[in-house]
């Protein structure tokens, strides 16, 4: 019994840390799409990228099967919630930056008609201005408000 509890524990360690990625000090971990309404345009993606080593990058795109895919920062004016393109998202030595709801998003645009749907896997390349060019694969999960990622 300790056997199967300990290959149960094993195998979920592993799926766990497999949605994870490094290319050389930057680790990007948890790439995410939320579930979109079905005549939505657009798509919303988020991840953390952790920059371990003591050089600065930026991430200056994503690339991925879409008519566009920009950076965004939700940036408040008054009480109007507004998106703010980002040409590219410095990550400095040390630094650890979160894309997440209601702050730096990805957004997948032109999805026409086409929405993420729950389970869906979207393959994107980041592309970063020193460590080059990293392949992720963004799972698309449900529309879930309580469902923190924070412990990634």
């Amino acid at each position: 019994m300790r056997s199967v509890i300990a290959a149960l524990i094993m195998m979920s360690a592993t799926a766990a840390s497999a949605h994870d990625y490094t290319l050389g000090d930057l680790m990007v971990m948890h790439p995410v799409a939320r579930e979109s309404a079905k005549l939505a345009q657009a798509g919303a993606g988020y991840l953390t990228i952790v920059n371990t080593g003591e050089e600065a990058d930026a991430l200056l795109a994503i690339e991925a099967d879409f008519p566009r895919v920009m950076l965004h920062n939700t940036v408040m004016d008054g009480d109007v919630a507004k998106m703010e393109h980002m040409m590219s998202v410095p990550i400095g030595p040390g630094e650890t930056v979160t894309f997440e709801p209601g702050g730096m998003h990805v957004m997948f645009m032109g999805l026409n008609g086409d929405p993420l749907e729950d389970g869906e896997q979207i393959p994107a390349v980041l592309v970063f201005e020193n460590a080059g060019r990293l392949d992720v694969v963004f799972n698309v999960e449900a529309m879930d408000v309580s469902h923190d990622h924070s412990d990634h």
